[in-house]
């Protein structure tokens, strides 16, 4: 593999990993600077589809509202890995409810990549 190539792949991968690292301290500015203005994130609720939310504005809203709800949300990369314009990140996703209980589920984001940032977000959840 050339080494203009190998450096697109560890470019996704090295925007993914500073993507999780922002939504891990909860900051939608460091999250959304990092996504196109095209973008498209796809959440895995409610099952069996989820919900399609398209363009900057809407998505960042979307995480806004995400972090309100969820304020102590942190993921977990279990296994990441870059395939051209594809990166794929297994995780384990935390929280504590209003109750204070804790919970987890596992699962697996598709991102695609455009001109060095997200244009893509799917999550898929085990359940």
């Amino acid at each position: 593999m050339s080494p203009i190539r190998m450096s697109k792949i560890e470019d996704a991968m090295r925007t993914v990993l500073a993507f999780n690292e922002a939504f891990n301290r909860h900051d939608v500015s460091g999250m959304m600077a990092l996504m196109s203005e095209d973008c498209i994130f796809e959440s895995p609720e409610p099952a069996p589809d989820g919900t399609r939310y398209a363009g900057k504005d809407t998505v960042t809203q979307y995480w806004l509202d995400f972090f309100q709800a969820s304020p102590a949300a942190h993921i977990t990369i279990e296994e990441i890995f870059g395939l051209g314009l594809r990166c794929v990140m297994r995780w384990r996703y935390e929280w504590i409810d209003e109750a204070g209980h804790e919970g987890h589920v596992r699962g697996v984001d598709v991102f695609k990549m455009k001109g060095g940032l997200i244009c893509e977000k799917l999550s898929y959840v085990k359940g």
